[in-house]
């Protein structure tokens, strides 16, 4: 009994859908992990490597990387990226419990948006994606659109590393999630890439070993890529809120790497308006839900304001 294709797409992309779900509730949580254990060495003026809570966030992001490389695998990266929104309220609610971090009224209406827009880019997001094979990644990797982009990637790579991290990094957290954010526009289509690359090594095929330099270049790519961004998210969770952090760094990361991916596997050029206008709507949506959840974290209002009477004017 053979499958019917588009049974198994669609097989693929709900288990996609579901891995990417589970990630981002694993990805959500290393950033608390982490710095509970940053907190605790610096208590006790030690390193952070000697606390088996920060191991245990570490060992979180590995397992939340395997599982996007999945995911990225089995559904478009238009629909994987955005879906780490759900990992932001997950991460807050873990932060209150863990770290003593505030939560209002406000910050749980923003988990309610960040969930209800994360609903929206699933309904609207690229269901298909045009590059399926070794062969068309190829072709898209020596785009010169891509490669143009890529060129811009790297200079300000070196820009923000050499010269701004090392004077305001510290001090502006915009420096360290940009570089953290511009290094995924090289982790997720690597990922994507290793994917489709790795089908054709292990056959017979005369040209399985072009697809193992293809398959060395992304892993080597991935390996770096994620090593850098390790060393700037703990420095980043070093001088800043694992909250905030984690919000600016889903809405710069998700708009660099949709960038990209947009760019490389063009999963966009099959999608309608009315899908963009609701992708657009979805990110806008969980952006807004976000901001209410971090930016306005030291607010004490709550229910029982919205009850009081305003104070007569004399």
């Amino acid at each position: 009994m053979t499958l019917d294709p588009k049974e198994s797409t669609g097989n693929s992309l709900s288990a996609g859908l579901c891995i990417a779900v589970l990630s981002s509730f694993v990805n959500g949580s290393t950033f608390v992990l982490q710095k509970k254990g940053i907190l605790q060495a610096q208590k006790r003026g030690v390193s952070y490597l000697t606390e088996c809570v920060w191991w245990s966030g570490t060992l979180a992001m590995v397992l939340g990387q395997v599982g996007n490389f999945l995911a990225y695998n089995m559904a478009p990266a238009a629909l994987v990226t955005p879906l780490g929104a759900l990992g932001v309220p997950f991460g807050s609610l873990l932060a209150s419990y863990m770290l003593q971090e505030n939560l209002n009224v406000l910050g749980k209406l923003g988990c309610v948006l960040s969930c209800a827009g994360a609903a929206v880019l699933i309904i609207h997001a690229p269901k298909s994606e045009n590059v399926s094979s070794r062969m068309e990644l190829e072709e898209k990797l020596g785009d010169p659109v891509f490669l143009g982009y890529l060129c811009v990637i790297l200079l300000l790579l070196l820009l923000l590393i050499l010269w701004v991290a090392p004077v305001h990094g510290p001090t502006n957290i915009m420096v360290y999630s940009t570089i953290c954010s511009l290094l995924g526009s090289f982790t997720v289509p690597s990922s994507k890439g290793l994917g489709l690359a790795a089908q054709d090594v292990f056959t017979g095929d005369p040209s399985n070993q072009r697809a193992l330099c293809l398959l060395g270049l992304l892993l080597v790519t991935l390996a770096s890529s994620v090593l850098i961004q390790f060393t700037y998210i703990n420095k980043a969770l070093e001088h800043f809120d694992s909250s905030v952090f984690g919000a600016v760094y889903y809405v710069t990361f998700t708009t660099l790497v949709t960038l990209a991916t947009a760019i490389l596997f063009r999963e966009w050029s099959d999608v309608g308006a009315v899908d963009c206008l609701g992708m657009l709507c979805g990110f806008v949506t969980v952006s807004v839900g976000i901001v209410l959840l971090q930016v306005f974290k030291e607010f004490t209002w709550s229910w029982n304001d919205v009850n009081k009477a305003p104070r007569k004017k004399d």
